[in-house]
């Protein structure tokens, strides 16, 4: 008989993991581990949702953090790889207003092998997520595109996640539509959105997202302003909740989270309940600096 330990989680995230180096001072930096799908993997299962985590990392200090990191969170071992590649790292030199490169030629991440998952691993996902970068680094990003669909087609449910950075050029909203049409629940920021229509009014641009994929639960989010859920013809408002933010790294990672996870543990709970637990898990996320998984009893505290 299979026991608990070995059942297979029911939510799958796939994309990058990375090692963000961030300037602190004139001649001093400091790492930290992060990664929009990863972040997004270990905030769901801090809050209690089992969850694996499909990506790959260094065999070096930067992806034993993301590893130890993943243990900590509780996700599943048996999704993640570790390679021996060089680590995919943003260099953020400035962060006000943030800019940043990568650097990750023949790095970690795009050895992610989709063969080594565990066998029945898609029959166990009762909910799969994929976005940021992971999306447009070949050749990953054309194997998990293959894997969203094949999911889709199988029909289990898929979110996305654009997370856009200036690795998304003016290729990219052909592809952003080909993930938006799969989705079931789709979240977009307010930045995303321009990012991907540019030409377009705000209402217009979400006009056009609501049509690639009519059934979805459109999440769109405007950081400190709150944010706007669609579901056919309900729209809900839920503003930002007041905390003292440290920073906002790794909000919209933890609203993700946070949404997912009430998905999947209250299903029969409304629009409303999901994204107001989203929204505290975002503001949880930013009373601590840095990507900050928050906990079921922080979250809780707000709610």
């Amino acid at each position: 008989m299979t026991g608990a330990a070995d059942a297979l989680p029911r939510l799958v995230v796939f994309g990058e993991a990375l090692t963000d180096l961030v300037r602190s001072g004139e001649d001093s930096w400091r790492s930290i581990a992060g990664g929009a799908c990863w972040n997004v993997a270990r905030v769901a299962a801090t809050l209690g949702v089992p969850t694996g985590w499909g990506g790959a990392v260094s065999d070096d200090l930067f992806g034993r953090e993301i590893i130890d990191l993943s243990r900590a969170a509780g996700l599943d071992p048996r999704f993640w790889q570790v390679v021996a590649k060089a680590p995919l790292v943003a260099v953020v030199h400035q962060l006000d207003p943030p800019r940043y490169f990568f650097l990750g030629n023949d790095s970690a991440d795009l050895a992610f092998d989709p063969s080594r998952l565990p066998e029945g691993w898609e029959r166990a996902c009762e909910l799969a997520h994929f976005g940021g970068i992971s999306l447009v680094r070949q050749p990953l990003g054309a194997r998990l595109v293959a894997i969203a669909e094949a999911l889709h087609a199988a029909g289990v449910p898929v979110s996305f996640d654009p997370n856009c950075r200036n690795l998304m050029d003016a290729t990219y909203p052909p592809l952003f539509e080909r993930m938006a049409a799969l989705a079931t629940v789709l979240k977009l920021s307010d930045e995303d959105l321009c990012h991907v229509y540019p030409a377009l009014a705000t209402e217009d641009a979400l006009a056009r997202v609501r049509a690639l994929a009519p059934a979805a639960t459109l999440l769109y989010t405007r950081g400190g302003d709150g944010m706007t859920a669609y579901r056919g013809d309900e729209r809900i408002e839920q503003p930002a909740f007041e905390v003292a933010v440290a920073d906002t790294v790794g909000a919209g990672d933890a609203f993700v989270g946070g949404y997912l996870a009430s998905l999947l543990q209250r299903p029969a709970a409304s629009l409303v309940e999901h994204v107001r637990f989203a929204a505290a898990a975002a503001a949880a996320a930013c009373t601590h600096a840095g990507a900050h998984a928050p906990t079921t009893s922080e979250v809780q505290a707000l709610l």
